[in-house]
């Protein structure tokens, strides 16, 4: 299956996945009255909404590069994982302001009874499977979004447990559990929207991809027969993939087709790695004297050059 197919199908899971844990939710928190599930009720339906936007922004990032994207799309992807964001963020407030209300004003809701148990007990499982699954695509398609979706999912197992232990306090006469519960999911819901901006705010500004990337990047660069040495390795992210330039030394009396075939060789090895976009390599001749020690490579490879 392609990336764009799979990304895709792996949106439409989420969303019909979301849908159905909404009624879900709807109906016992209609019927029963309880805090605990009307919070999940919550967090489900901006999982919904979220999940129609992250569709939406898939199909878009998925399309084919043109003359005005020659890179491609790919790079809306961090700003759908933030528009996602905000979205829990709200959730999250909300819920945390329901549930306070309820404890201070004493007015507990309904008790969920086994209707709620057994419907918390689906989102957990519906939920864990949701996770591995959107882990493995977003990992294997290197899609940022499909990430924020599955770390949601995660905290959203941590969630519904808590408004089950909500439930299950209310069904043993401790009814003051259910709105402590619904705050115990709100933290759950704002500490996803946290880890979601963390994680894409890096893809915005620029950052560096993690040390063990930029370590295979210069072994990679370093590990043709002819290239003598590597300095000023720059990688950074352009949206969810990555840029790379560096130098590269060689022996000076190359010829011009010899320094050419070297150069391709290591531009086509380095940009062959799935999180890389493109690569800029210059070749120094060695003689030259251009050379300088490069700390940060010395320190990735773990001795010095």
């Amino acid at each position: 299956m392609d990336r764009k197919t799979a990304m895709r199908r792996a949106g439409v899971v989420v969303l019909a996945a979301n849908l159905v844990l909404l009624l879900a939710k709807g109906a016992v928190w209609w019927y029963t009255g309880s805090i605990a599930v009307g919070s999940e009720a919550v967090n489900s339906g901006a999982d919904a909404v979220y999940s129609v936007v992250i569709l939406g922004g898939l199909y878009l990032t998925t399309r084919p590069a043109d003359f005005e994207h020659p890179h491609g799309h790919e790079r809306i992807e961090p700003f759908v994982a933030l528009f996602v964001a905000l979205g829990v963020f709200a959730a999250g407030v909300g819920v945390l302001y329901n549930a306070s209300t309820a404890v201070l004003t004493g007015s507990y809701g309904g008790t969920a009874g086994p209707a709620g148990v057994a419907v918390l007990v689906l989102t957990a499982l519906a939920k864990y499977g949701l996770y591995r699954y959107c882990r493995r695509t977003g990992e294997r398609t290197n899609s940022p979004a499909l990430v924020a979706t599955a770390l949601d999912n995660r905290n959203d197992i941590l969630t519904s447990s808590a408004a089950l232990v909500g439930v299950l306090g209310a069904m043993v006469g401790v009814p003051v559990l259910d709105p402590i519960a619904a705050g115990v999911v709100s933290l759950g819901i704002l500490y996803t929207g946290y880890e979601i901006v963390r994680d894409n705010v890096n893809y915005l500004v620029g950052a560096a991809p993690p040390e063990d990337l930029r370590r295979e990047i210069l072994e990679r660069a370093l590990s043709h027969d002819r290239v003598r040495g590597a300095h000023d390795v720059v990688a950074h992210y352009v949206g969810p993939e990555v840029d790379v330039s560096l130098h590269i030394e060689v022996e000076g009396d190359l010829t011009l087709f010899e320094a050419h075939d070297i150069e391709s060789a290591v531009v086509q090895d380095i940009r062959s790695m799935p999180e890389v976009d493109d690569v800029f390599v210059h070749v120094d001749p060695k003689e030259l004297g251009e050379w300088k020690a490069d700390r940060e490579a010395a320190g990735l490879l773990g001795h010095d050059r």
